[in-house]
């Protein structure tokens, strides 16, 4: 009678817990099972942008099959199958005959061959190693016998994918997975994962070897720290596919970058969070010789980071420390200035420029013209949201992200975090202040090595900011240095002068001062060596070399050099090229180089490198021809030998411009109907001042050139010839 009634004790607490199942979840339950399909079955995501990614992209695969639950692809006898509640075949605490877990070591066996995709559904447990894409649910998995990439994960029943779902497992939590197996291209990795069940698992964490502070303390800390912050998820930045990659990180004395994509894939903006995390100052491994030759230290970031807590709330990140500043502001930072993932406030015009497959976004100054490029790496559809905003004067909360580091120096790279449309009034702006700050100013270098014969800038108007010809005067504080002209600035000696300029709109005045130094050289006591003695010079030598400022270099930072004995291409940085015009007569030291990969049978290009300007002699001259090679045909120049060096040497012939422009890329080339040479550039868009004689037979000056080592020669267009010979030169360099 005791056994009948515990028996029926037993019985009548198990069918009451299993009517009240479905009234509550409890958070904490362990293990948790998967979220099903919401009313409306969702649609996979797209495929990434980055077609490296397409082996562990389930939306770009065609084998898969479809996991709409209205096709009968599974089994009647689904473990999942709510028909038989007095057991449940998922709980791992609760063995059962009807499923068998098989390791990841049999996983892989049971991949097979190339091309192999299994019929059959395997379950399948492990601990996350990774999440590999947010979106879709694209994640590394390890047991005790190896470590296998699950190929997206849906829910139970195949209709929710990762990204949708209320509650999904993370790095280090443990999974059951209902899958098929493939070998995919030679990739053995998890097809169609279901996602049965998944159980929260805690890390340990050790936090005696971190230091807690503030943001500001954490900006301040040095590489390798270990610290402990806490702020508010301003916004979360994307890699490739839309994959969550990082996150600015704001309290109430600072901003910095985190850059996690584990993390970035458990937090969402306005959530309040705390982590551990390791300083670093993040450069690209290929950039860090041009970083450190400018003195850039690299992005302020927090790295390997562990989260604490998250209180999963929506705050507004904290505003009362940023400070107010300009686009211009900004952008006249030295780069050895540490202000890269700090926030600006600033008033901005926000601009979308579509290209080849992708959006830019530009974030610029009053002017219109004074700014940078937001950086993106999902070809501009992370910052889709700045749409709204295009061709509005914004209020923008504003970070430097990071700062790309060429030969030619180094240019910030924006990242917004909140953008407002605020209506703005241009009426605020003094027009007369305007004029001087961002034309008048700007003007002037701070040392002239010779005479300029500057004209200046006399009246300003802004269709932008809706004002016209504000006046603009100048004087000079020693005319016998720097002597003003009408409006021509003559320097006439050297030493020391302050220049200043005023602005003039209405009642409305404003005078700002720049001080200019001359440093005239005297005439050398020998003759500088010349380009010819440039060219012979050995590879690694420091030579100092006298010639005309000729045409731009294409994909390059830099010119043609050129007097009477030879051309030679110069690289130097954008400091420098800002500093010249074409047709100045300068002075330059530079490194002899040749630029090459040193394979066999290519000699490379011919160059001098890390050029820099000793004396401005100035002055508008024609660049010597005389020693260009004539006669020759479009056939002549393709079939010149990559062994032999022609990277100093220019062709005048006749070809004709063709431009070919698609969606996703442009090209432009040379022909004469049988044989075609290709112009190096990274898009036809280099040579738009060419696109103009695009179908036509022309005579162009054509410098040889071989930056990378090809099996034949590229070329670099100098002039267009006019019949009346005048010439239209390549100033792309110039143009800024």
């Amino acid at each position: 009678m005791k056994k009948f009634t515990a028996l029926f004790l037993a019985l009548a607490l198990l069918l009451s817990l299993a009517a009240c199942a479905g009234d509550t979840q409890p958070k904490d339950t362990t293990p948790s099972t998967a979220p099903t399909a919401p009313s409306t079955v969702p649609t996979e995501p797209s495929a990434p942008t980055d077609p490296s990614t397409a082996p562990t992209d389930p939306s770009s695969n065609p084998s898969e099959p479809s996991d709409d639950p209205t096709v009968p692809s599974e089994p009647s006898e689904d473990p999942t199958d709510p028909s038989e509640p007095s057991k449940d075949p998922t709980d791992p605490s609760e063995p059962s005959d009807e499923i068998k877990v098989i390791t990841i070591a049999e996983a892989l066996k049971l991949c097979g061959e190339p091309g192999n995709l299994t019929t059959e559904r395997y379950y399948l447990r492990g601990t996350v190693v990774s999440i590999d894409n947010a979106s879709y649910g694209a994640m590394t998995i390890k047991d005790a016998t190896g470590t296998i990439s699950v190929y997206g994960t849906y829910s139970a029943d195949g209709s929710i994918n990762y990204s949708q779902m209320e509650e999904k497992p993370f790095k280090g939590d443990e999974v059951l997975l209902h899958c098929t197996l493939q070998n995919y291209n030679g990739t053995k990795e998890v097809k169609n994962a279901r996602l049965i069940e998944f159980k929260v698992v805690k890390q340990e964490i050790d936090e005696s070897g971190y230091t807690e502070g503030s943001v500001a303390d954490a900006r301040k800390a040095a590489t390798g720290a270990k610290v402990k912050v806490d702020g508010v998820v301003a916004r979360i930045t994307y890699a490739n596919g839309m994959i969550p990659s990082g996150f600015f990180l704001i309290d109430e004395t600072n901003a910095i970058y985190v850059y996690d994509a584990q993390l970035a894939a458990q937090v969402k903006e306005g959530n309040k969070i705390t982590i551990l995390a390791t300083k670093d100052f993040w450069i690209l491994e290929t950039e860090q010789y041009n970083a450190q030759k400018f003195g850039y230290k690299g992005c302020n970031q927090l790295t390997d980071a562990v989260l604490v807590n998250n209180d999963k709330g929506s705050h507004s990140f904290e505003k009362g420390w940023i400070q107010s500043s300009t686009v211009k502001q900004i952008m006249d930072t030295p780069v050895s200035t540490d202000i890269t993932t700090t926030i600006f406030k600033v008033n901005a015009l926000i601009s979308k420029v579509p290209g080849k497959g992708f959006v830019n976004y530009y974030i610029n100054d009053l002017d219109g013209k004074t700014g940078s490029y937001v950086y993106t790496q999902c070809n501009g559809s992370d910052f889709s949201w700045l749409d709204s905003f295009d061709g509005k004067i914004c209020t923008v909360y504003l970070s430097v992200l990071n700062a790309k580091s060429s030969d030619s120096g180094c240019v910030y790279r924006f990242s917004p975090v909140l953008v407002l449309d605020e209506k703005f009034d241009t009426s605020t702006v003094n027009p007369a202040e305007y004029a001087v700050v961002y034309e008048g100013l700007d003007q002037f270098d701070t040392l002239y090595t010779g005479n300029p014969a500057l004209e200046l800038i006399t009246s300003v108007s802004s269709d932008l900011l809706g004002f016209k010809d504000v006046k603009l005067s100048y004087a000079s504080s020693d005319p016998s240095v720097i002597r003003i002209d009408g409006n021509v600035m003559n320097c006439m000696k050297s030493g020391s002068a302050t220049i200043t300029v005023t602005g003039t709109y209405g009642s409305k005045t404003c005078s700002r001062t720049v001080t200019i130094t001359v440093d005239i050289p005297a005439p050398p006591a020998e003759a500088y060596p010349t380009v010819a003695d440039a060219i012979a010079a050995s590879v690694g030598d420091t030579v100092t070399v006298k010639g005309i400022v000729g045409p731009s270099l294409v994909n390059r930072s830099g010119f043609y050099l050129i007097d009477d004995t030879g051309i030679i291409a110069v690289i130097t940085d954008k400091e420098t090229l800002a500093a010249l015009k074409l047709g100045n007569e300068v002075v330059m030291e530079a490194t002899r180089h040749i630029n090459t990969k040193g394979g066999d049978g290519y000699h490379g290009q011919t160059c001098l490198i890390d050029a820099k300007l000793i004396t401005n002699l100035y002055g508008s001259h024609e660049y010597a021809d005389d020693f260009f090679v004539t006669g020759k045909t479009v056939e002549d120049f393709r079939n010149l030998d990559v062994a032999v060096d022609y990277s100093t040497t220019v062709f005048v012939l006749k070809a004709t411009v063709e431009v070919e422009e698609t969606k996703y890329y442009s090209k432009i080339a040379l022909t004469d109907g049988s044989n075609k040479i290709t112009l190096y550039c990274s898009s036809a868009n280099q040579y738009n001042w060419l696109k103009a004689y695009a179908g036509q037979e022309v005579t162009l000056e054509l410098a040889a050139c071989n930056w990378n080592d090809k099996s034949f020669y590229a070329g670099c267009v100098l002039a267009v010839v006019h019949e009346d010979g005048s010439k239209e030169v390549n100033q792309l360099n110039f143009q800024n």
